[in-house]
């Protein structure tokens, strides 16, 4: 692709008015979008242009999605290809990861879930192979914005995940709702020995045991009503990869006893069978409860819970990382204004100020959630208090005294010794400086209608130190 060319998106699906409509939500994102009806008509396309992304249906009457990805891969390894699911059942989910998909997308699906989806796609690169094959002495391969931070906590997550992620060892990620564990258990896995094979998520909360026993391990034909069929379960289906089990403090004792003997010997039994079945699979566990509790109180099996108490990870909650804030929520605004087309490229310091002194009890998804809102609300080019309603009554009802002096938070914030004040000092003096500097050069261009020249020469600043600065802070001229 030339440097001049747009990015080329290929929709296929049989059904004409999810087609058009994937075409118009992705068009307003600066991609060429083409659409075809089945997978024939996407092959022969792609005969005579070349596409960066296809997103394809998996259940079409004229080549199913699972054919088109396996001939694409096949043929035109560097096309990511993202399949559709009319509500991604577990076991085609696992199948289309294990055949390359770069992702799938359950139906129904939003447009900005389409938008963000695609543009992963486009941004992501694979690791070089001199960088797969050697962990040490390389910068981590972080997936998500809630793993961005100075903080010496999220650090301390970094280098623990570059330890354990080369080895196959069970890893126990534990912390309040919404602040990344899934996150961190997908870093794990992308910077393990098993990075090429598949990852799949359960939310072991909203299974029943009857079902949880029967997605993880199979059954066979006839186990129970309606089982007319065998099926493999996502422990056979995952094999050579990883599963991350979330909300392992809700399963039963009988589910923690088959997991405790599978971490003994990676050997199961499929619900309704007598065939034991082998597989080289590594797990991931999570829970947001506190399980050494859970065992006093006999909610909770002594044995399972030493056996993945192997390699435990803190995930902190985002009042304990404040200092990390305004980076994160930079992070997600770049992320919705592209997605949104939106010309919004910063926050206002007063903004910054009240994020700052919110309790965030929905920790960094929420945090996610409130600046996606922001932006959808936002009209300028800056983020102003007032597009945080939520934070802005929160703050007005305690009182900016109230929330400073809280005891909780004091605790949260505050430096215990003296090499951690200096730190923290010199990140709140840099994160400052940082947003200060851009907002300076972000004025001078709105003042100015964008004119770089006349901006510079403003502010007292030669143009190519304008420029300079400019770059390093992200900032570009909005589409007109």
């Amino acid at each position: 692709m030339m440097a001049d060319e747009l990015p080329r998106v290929l929709i296929v699906d049989d059904e004409v008015n999810i087609g058009n409509a994937c075409v118009k939500i992705l068009a307003k994102n600066d991609l060429e979008v083409n659409y075809v009806k089945n997978g024939h008509d996407a092959l022969a396309m792609m005969k005579a242009i070349s596409f960066d992304v296809v997103v394809t249906d998996l259940k079409m009457s004229r080549m199913g999605g699972m054919e088109l990805l396996k001939i694409i891969k096949e043929r035109y390894p560097n096309t990511k290809v993202i399949v559709i699911t009319g509500y991604a059942s577990i076991s085609s989910a696992v199948e289309v990861m294990k055949l390359g998909a770069f992702d799938y997308l359950p139906k129904p699906f939003t447009p900005v879930e389409l938008r963000s989806v695609v543009q992963q796609a486009l941004s992501s690169e694979p690791l070089r192979a001199e960088q797969a094959s050697s962990y040490s002495g390389r910068q981590i391969k972080m997936i998500s914005h809630q793993l961005v931070g100075r903080n010496h906590k999220i650090k301390q997550i970094v280098s623990m995940i570059q330890k354990v992620a080369p080895t196959d060892s069970t890893v126990l990620i534990y912390g309040e709702s919404g602040t990344g564990k899934e996150l961190v258990a997908r870093a794990v896995h992308a910077n393990s020995n098993r990075k090429d094979e598949v990852f799949f998520a359960v939310d072991c909360g909203t299974l029943s045991d009857n079902l949880l026993s029967g997605e993880l391990f199979g059954h066979v034909r006839g186990a129970f009503t309606g089982a007319y069929q065998d099926k493999d379960g996502i422990f056979k289906r995952a094999n050579k990869g990883t599963v991350f089990l979330d909300e392992i403090g809700n399963i039963s004792y009988e589910i923690q006893g088959k997991l405790l003997r599978f971490l003994e010997n990676r050997e199961f039994i499929p619900v309704g069978g007598a065939e034991v079945q082998k597989v080289n699979l590594r797990l991931i566990f999570a829970t947001n409860q506190d399980l050494a509790r859970m065992v006093e109180t006999g909610k909770f099996r002594k044995d399972f819970y030493y056996r993945i108490m192997v390699y435990p990870i803190n995930t902190p909650p985002l009042r304990d990382i404040l200092s990390d804030l305004p980076e994160i929520a930079e992070r997600f605004l770049r992320l919705f204004a592209k997605q949104m087309n939106k010309p919004v490229n910063a926050i206002a310091p007063e903004a910054i100020q009240r994020l700052m002194l919110y309790d965030w009890p929905g920790n960094v998804r929420q945090l996610k959630n409130v600046i996606e809102r922001a932006v959808i609300l936002s009209e300028g080019e800056i983020l102003e208090s007032i597009h945080f309603p939520e934070v802005e009554l929160a703050a007005d009802v305690n009182g900016p005294e109230s929330v400073i002096i809280n005891p909780e938070n004091l605790l949260a914030v505050t430096p215990v010794t003296n090499e951690e004040l200096k730190q923290k000092k010199q990140e709140l003096r840099q994160q400052v400086s940082q947003q200060l500097e851009k907002n300076f050069i972000l004025n001078a261009l709105i003042q100015h209608n964008w004119n770089v020249t006349l901006a510079a020469e403003k502010v007292g600043i030669q143009r190519t130190n304008f420029q300079a600065l400019m770059k390093r802070h992200g900032i570009r001229r909005p589409p007109k």
